[in-house]
């Protein structure tokens, strides 16, 4: 199958794919594009937001879209390790040894408040992020393909909570933002749900293999030389601009390499241009640096520094 068949195959599913979340989700169609465009380039997301604006909703029904297992874990401080990756238990009736599966082990993973558990559980999602394996009792688990870790965090209320350590910042490839409905798109939500749950209605469109196989045609997206260096550049003036700590890292440059990638395959094209790239910046980036304590001082943001950035950066014609 030649790239533009696969490509055209691809945007057929993805619009299919949208369409049915819309049937759930009202709106947040950026949100949802953007949510795709990690599941193809095999990234995590990390929604930083209130609650209630309908995070568990939108992973819900993005697992029902794709046919994928789903899994959702209520991080709180009691929350050990073993929880999220699971046990080794003696059975009484066959006197052996038993393994039971923790919800890490599914292909979209809910990690609800990631920042309520303490920081020894939240160091078990680092291998399953990064290694999409998990080690119990030196035994090796592979994870299910595709494997996406969906968390969230509040935003507004900090006590009790653990701050997501640079390590496991740098794990997820995108940072989001749902935010409030517009009026007309409230009005809407309570029309859907005045009966019933669409949620509980809702079909596959398509399965975990055929993701996978969209996996691979967004790794065959063509991207100029051109391209890479003006994506490279970017990165590099995170790490040398004057109100940044830390910069991003080069697993940062890989992620918004991927990520374009994949939105240029939702966008219907076999190439990555400028745009793509400009567009993610600042959700692959901006979770990723460290403000110096003078430009936080000054109520600077990490989003403002990367537009300053891609405003600086010479854009290939």
């Amino acid at each position: 199958m030649q790239v533009s068949d696969s490509v055209n195959e691809l945007v057929g599913a993805i619009s299919q794919i949208k369409a049915n979340i819309g049937k759930v989700l009202v709106g947040k169609d950026d949100v949802i594009e953007l949510i795709l465009a990690a599941v193809l380039s095999g990234g995590h997301i990390l929604i930083e937001d209130v609650p209630g604006i309908g995070k568990t909703t939108l992973a819900r029904s993005l697992s029902g879209s794709l046919d994928c297992a789903f899994k959702r874990i209520q991080c709180t401080p009691d929350l050990m390790p073993s929880d999220i990756t699971g046990i080794h238990y003696y059975n009484q009736k066959t006197s052996e040894f038993e393994f039971r599966a923790g919800p890490i082990i599914a292909q979209i993973v809910l990690a609800d408040e990631i920042n309520r558990a303490t920081p020894r559980t939240q160091s078990a999602l680092l291998e399953a992020m990064a290694e999409r394996q998990v080690t119990i009792d030196e035994q090796t688990i592979p994870l299910p393909a595709p494997f996406l870790v969906l968390a969230t965090q509040n935003p507004i209320e900090l006590e009790g909570t653990f701050p997501l350590p640079e390590a496991q910042l740098d794990r997820f490839l995108l940072r989001l933002r749902l935010g409030y409905p517009a009026e007309p798109e409230e009005e809407e939500m309570l029309v859907r749900f005045d009966h019933a749950d669409p949620l509980g209605s809702l079909q596959p469109v398509t399965d975990a293999r055929e993701v996978v196989g969209y996996q691979d045609v967004v790794q065959h997206i063509y991207v100029d030389p051109v391209l890479r260096t003006y994506l490279v550049r970017i990165v590099q003036a995170t790490r040398n601009h004057a109100e940044l700590e830390l910069g991003a890292s080069p697993r940062a440059t890989i992620g918004l390499y991927r990520s374009s990638q994949a939105l240029s395959a939702i966008r219907g094209r076999e190439y990555v241009t400028p745009d793509e790239i400009k567009f993610l910046a600042p959700f692959t980036l901006a979770h990723r640096v460290i403000l110096k304590a003078q430009a936080r001082l000054r109520e600077r943001t990490a989003e403002a520094i990367i537009e300053e950035i891609l405003n600086q950066v010479e854009v290939p014609v």
